[in-house]
């Protein structure tokens, strides 16, 4: 097949033109948005006898000017050219179009005038800042530019005037987009010293129709979901006779969904910008009307405007509110929009240009009629980002901030588990205001402008995000606990083999799945810590969370029980569908025993505990698909918990947590006096030999009262806590651990596993309860 734009005449002006070259256009990196680059490989830059950081002309549908510089180390070799979207749009061309390169040279500017490029907002001030910002910049009438922070680039190698132009500061707090209004010499030019720059304060239209309010470049952690969205939208607008060619009726409707916040809506726009289609947004309750039949004339109105308009792209934001389950409504004017929407959606052979998008996060409260192909034929999930996602959305909304060194977006979303992209530009703007809240000493209030000594020291901190971080929770789980543990392996002591096991199963699969994926086999889903009160379990569990870098949902079985039917077994189902959420995720239930009895065991109750635990079953079970959520239940009393529960593939791991043995107690009575000043005559490892049977609790409590005796005796003034006092505690405190119960526990792990194979419960049968077996002798 031949490419129509080679054609006869387009061949002429190369070879009149030797000096030209023809690159396909492919997306740059967001920490290169808005900064005028354009990335080449060595030798098309060679062809062109290009320097880095000299002027060219990038000509699409229109001509724009950009510095060239170096590629990516893995564009290496490759024959295209990296634009961020600004300069797309600029050009007026998409990702996988063709442009034309040449070296042109850029006149110094005498005066250039910006204004606004978005009409709801206002700038005052005078153009100073923008110079800063600008310096070196290539410019061209009618583009499109942007403000931008100092980012972390190795600027060694660069020419002095491109590293001026990459290290200029920030116009403001965030990226602001402007439109270049005029420039005087009309062509490209750059701003030098002598440049007067004028900043007008509203948005003014542009001669030239472009759109760059949103772009791929806004848009982080969803390459996969844009790779779809492209093949479903950009192909049917850009190249209908593709489709026609091939005899297929191109797609007609993608529905997106996913959790609030994590981009659908700018994910929409973003596409229908980089198509050069027009937009047409309905939200939801805006179509409902009050009289009969107003609502589908709404919807038809809007379909017939975006069919004129072709080629449009129609966007239903919230449609689980205007097309629910009809079978589920009782009002008539919602069965009729879903009827006419279904009608709409049924007649778009004649509206080949026009691509259907919709957005929910309740794809279950949507008419089953709609969620069929030659409808919604792509049902698209717009999910929780991960870590390398969570470091691009951070990426794009610090493109403005001046940003301390210390400041590591790294380990920013590493920490920040089960943030969408709202809550990541939340997170942000609270960090800005701790910024703006140190400099309001030196704010005059009465004065309207900011002294530009004041602007300079304006910089976001490392713990500006700290503090930023302590009032931003997930989105998604404001209706749960969620925290990040501090206690680490170090803080615990006497527990080796159950550490051991946990970092086995927790978190060597989530730091390293590609090693179970090698082997071809799965994690464990579930961990049951049995053992004595006391002994650490619940550290154990927020421990693993801390070190497998998680998320740490923590609940009680009280929690979870209701007196209404069938409102426990919702509330299971709604924990476990916030853990996938912000997964990776441990979801930690205390004392499952009063949560998960054996079933058949009640008498007279109406049997809320065995509903509960069928859903935990089922829950467990699909717990296949949620590589990232591990399940840890703690009980001292393992035989009252249902046996169905103890197989493998539900609670795989069953670990005995023990008394610690004398190691393990010096262990823990050095992490409790490590910062306790305590005198030299302690020995703590004859304490340690004379408190056998202690648990971690009972050692805890024995340092409190030694540290209580002593402040009993030197009031406020104690400087150390001597042996004598804990000689007092020792009298006073006890082993909360008998020989009888530890005898019990080690019988119980022998048989435990056995009984989970016979599905029978094991021992605490209470007084004159009696098993179907004997009940069938009376």
């Amino acid at each position: 097949m031949s490419d129509n734009s080679d054609s006869p005449d387009k061949k002429k002006d190369d070879d009149k033109d030797p000096n030209m070259l023809r690159l396909q256009v492919a997306n740059a990196r967001s920490e290169d948005s808005g900064r005028g680059l354009a990335r080449l490989s060595r030798d098309n830059m060679a062809t062109l006898g290009l320097v880095e950081g000299e002027v060219i002309e990038i000509c699409g549908k229109q001509a724009t000017p950009a510095r060239a510089v170096l590629p990516y180390p893995e564009d290496e070799g490759l024959d295209f050219v990296r634009l961020d979207g600004l300069q797309r749009a600029n050009a007026g061309v998409g990702s996988g179009d063709f442009v034309e390169i040449r070296k042109v040279e850029s006149k110094p500017a005498k005066k250039v005038v910006f204004a606004p490029a978005q009409k709801d907002l206002r700038l005052h001030g005078s153009g100073n800042g923008l110079k800063r910002s600008f310096m070196g910049r290539p410019l061209n009438a009618g583009d499109f530019v942007a403000t931008h922070g100092q980012q972390q680039v190795d600027r060694s190698d660069m020419p002095p005037q491109l590293r001026q132009m990459l290290a200029a500061p920030a116009f403001s707090l965030q990226q602001i987009r402007l439109t270049v209004v005029s420039t005087t010499p009309k062509g490209f030019v750059h701003i030098d010293e002598n440049t007067e720059v004028e900043l007008r304060p509203e948005y003014e239209e542009s001669t030239e129709h472009r759109r760059a309010d949103v772009t791929y470049d806004d848009i982080g952690g969803l390459h996969e979901t844009i790779d779809q969205l492209r093949e479903m939208v950009e192909l049917p607008l850009r190249y209908p006779q593709l489709f026609t060619r091939l005899g297929v009726d191109p797609p007609r409707g993608v529905l997106l969904h996913g959790p609030p916040g994590t981009g659908k809506t700018r994910l929409a726009r973003a596409v229908a910008n980089e198509s050069d289609a027009e937009f047409f947004l309905i939200n939801g309750p805006e179509i409902m009307g009050s009289t009969y039949g107003e609502s589908e004339k709404k919807l038809r109105e809007v379909f017939e405007a975006a069919t004129k308009s072709a080629p449009s792209i129609l966007f239903i934001d919230e449609i689980d509110s205007i097309a629910p389950k009809r079978g589920e409504v009782q009002g008539e004017t919602e069965k009729r929009l879903v009827a006419q929407l279904l009608t709409l959606m049924d007649g778009l052979e004649s509206r080949l240009n026009l691509v259907v998008i919709a957005a929910t996060n309740r794809p279950e409260a949507i008419d089953e009629a709609l969620r069929r192909p030659g409808r919604f034929d792509r049902e698209i999930i717009v999910g929780v980002p991960d870590a390398r996602g969570r470091r691009e959305i951070l990426g794009i909304h610090t493109r403005g901030m001046p940003l301390e060194s210390a400041v590591d977006l790294h380990e920013l979303a590493r920490t920040t588990y089960g943030f969408v992209g709202a809550d990541l530009a939340a997170l942000t703007r609270e960090a800005a205001i701790e910024a703006v809240r140190r400099i309001m000493p030196k704010l005059d209030l009465e004065s309207e402008t900011v002294p530009p000594e004041v602007l300079d020291e304006l910089v976001v901190q490392r713990n500006d995000f700290v503090e930023a971080l302590k009032r931003v929770q997930p989105s998604a789980m404001r209706e749960v606990m969620v925290q990040a543990p501090d206690v680490r392996w170090e803080d615990i002591g006497g527990l080796d083999d159950a550490q051991m096991r946990l970092k086995e199963g927790i978190e060597l699969p989530m730091k390293n799945p590609e090693a179970f994926t090698k082997l071809g086999i799965r994690p464990a889903k579930g961990f049951l810590l049995y053992g004595p009160p006391g002994t650490g379990k619940t550290l154990l569990a927020k421990a693993a969370a801390r070190e497998a870098d998680a998320n740490f949902i923590a609940t009680k079985s009280s929690d979870l029980l209701s007196k209404w039917y069938g409102e426990s077994e919702q509330q299971i189902a709604r924990l476990f569908a916030r853990a996938r959420q912000v997964a990776p995720t441990i979801l930690f239930i205390d004392e499952i025993d009063s949560l998960v009895p054996a079933r058949g065991r009640g008498m007279g109750e109406p049997q809320v505990t065995e509903r509960v635990v069928n859903t935990i079953l089922a829950e467990m079970d699909g717990l296949e698909e949620m590589q990232s959520v591990i399940l840890i239940g703690a009980t001292n009393r393992p035989g009252l918990v249902d046996p169905a529960l103890l197989r493998p593939g539900r609670f795989d791991e069953l670990v005995y947590v023990s008394v610690p043995g004398k190691d393990g107690r010096r262990r823990i009575l050095a992490i409790h006096t490590s910062k306790m000043p305590i005198a030299k005559d302690v020995d703590l490892d004859d304490i340690a030999e004379r408190t056998e049977r202690y648990s971690g609790a009972d050692l805890e409590d024995l340092v409190r009262r030694a540290g209580l005796y002593a402040l009993r005796e030197h009031g406020g003034l104690v400087e150390t806590v001597g042996m004598k006092h804990f000689e007092k505690a020792l009298k006073d405190s006890r082993a909360s651990v008998t020989p009888e119960m530890e005898e019990e526990y080690s019988k119980m792990e022998a048989s435990l596993k056995q009984s989970a194979m016979r599905a029978e419960p094991i021992g605490f049968v209470a007084p004159g309860m009696l098993t179907p077996e004997r009940d069938s002798k009376h």
